[in-house]
């Protein structure tokens, strides 16, 4: 049994924040949530959590919000495919560097970071890829380059000696129940008739339960000394041709779906006319050459330091995970 804690979760109203405090909260852990719009955790309030209401970018506000907490799980994050660069930088860098500045003002001993693979993500297909890979010279958006920046702020934070320490998780492409990104997304576009098969679809790609991802997160609270200021990429252990799993999740939907195969380069190509339209138009393009390549890519992981170091197991196999997230949506 982990002991009882005091505990702040930033992106506390978000996917994972509210399912991290939700199991937090059956631990009997003092919970606070950081957000800014708490009607879709009311439960979660109900049941105990604290309503922290706080943008990221309010350092006053998010020092106050550090006071008296054990441990800190920075979750927030500007998360989107497009955006103005400046909210990024704001929110993910700028947003980091806040709560690093909390924890030193308060002397708070751990710090739980989730960043995302996508800080190592090339555009390329990727086998394998071991959690020190190196950062590409050249960010596939603007997004995974703000969370290396902020993965370089922590790291920082853990090597001088303040007191502080933890580790960053990487979780790969989260579902489940209570997404509001990944699959709804895939999902509206196929019901408006806008899902096209981009490259041969046989890409091969990890996901990663929500369920998991929760448990990840324990383990990196309970983390042993050896995987302190560790970086791990979480996922699911599974990797599965990414456009068989779209098409079991629109089947169990049942929404029909006979797509087109776009090439890969003339995705690209269209994308990257939609993206030059939305910088005239400030409105989010259809299509981003990040997203294309993320649908149109191998990205595969050594994943085994997360289970020998960090004590990582998923408890959800990829299959039971793809069930319950169809009963949820229909």
């Amino acid at each position: 049994m982990s002991v009882t804690r005091t505990v702040l979760i930033t992106g506390g109203t978000g996917f994972i924040g509210s399912a991290l405090a939700r199991v937090a909260l059956e631990r009997g852990w003092s919970v606070h949530l950081l957000g800014r719009d708490f009607s879709r955790v009311e439960s979660l309030l109900t049941a105990g959590a604290h309503a922290i209401s706080c943008d990221l970018r309010d350092k006053t506000g998010v020092t106050a919000a550090c006071a008296g907490q054990d441990t800190v799980f920075h979750v927030g994050a500007l998360s989107a495919p497009w955006g103005d660069p400046s909210e990024f930088y704001a929110t993910n860098v700028g947003g980091t560097e806040n709560i690093l500045a909390a924890c030193r003002a308060h002397k708070i001993p751990q710090l739980i970071h989730v960043s995302s693979p996508s800080v190592v993500f090339t555009g390329r297909d990727q086998h394998n890829l071991p959690d020190d890979a190196f950062y590409p010279k050249r960010f596939a958006s603007v997004y995974s380059e703000t969370k290396k920046l902020a993965e370089d702020r922590v790291n920082a934070a853990f090597a001088e000696g303040s007191g502080l320490s933890g580790v960053i998780l990487r979780p790969k492409a989260v579902f489940g129940p209570g997404d509001t990104s990944l699959l709804p997304r895939l999902i509206s576009a196929a019901r408006a008739g806008r899902l096209p098969r981009i490259g041969d679809g046989k890409n091969v790609v990890e996901l990663t339960y929500i369920d998991n991802v929760v448990a990840a997160l324990f383990c990196a609270a309970d983390a042993p000394k050896v995987a302190l200021g560790r970086t791990f990429t979480i996922t699911n252990h599974e990797a599965v041709p990414l456009w068989e799993v779209i098409a079991q999740v629109l089947a169990g939907l049942k929404i029909p779906w006979q797509p087109r195969t776009i090439p890969l380069p003339l995705a690209l190509l269209v994308a990257g006319l939609m993206e030059r339209k939305a910088e005239r138009t400030g409105k989010e393009p259809l299509l981003t050459r990040y997203t294309v390549q993320l649908l149109a890519r191998t990205q595969t992981y050594d994943t085994e330091p997360a289970r020998t170091l960090l004590g990582y197991t998923p408890h959800v196999t990829l299959s039971e995970g793809i069930a319950r997230t169809i009963q949820a949506l229909a």
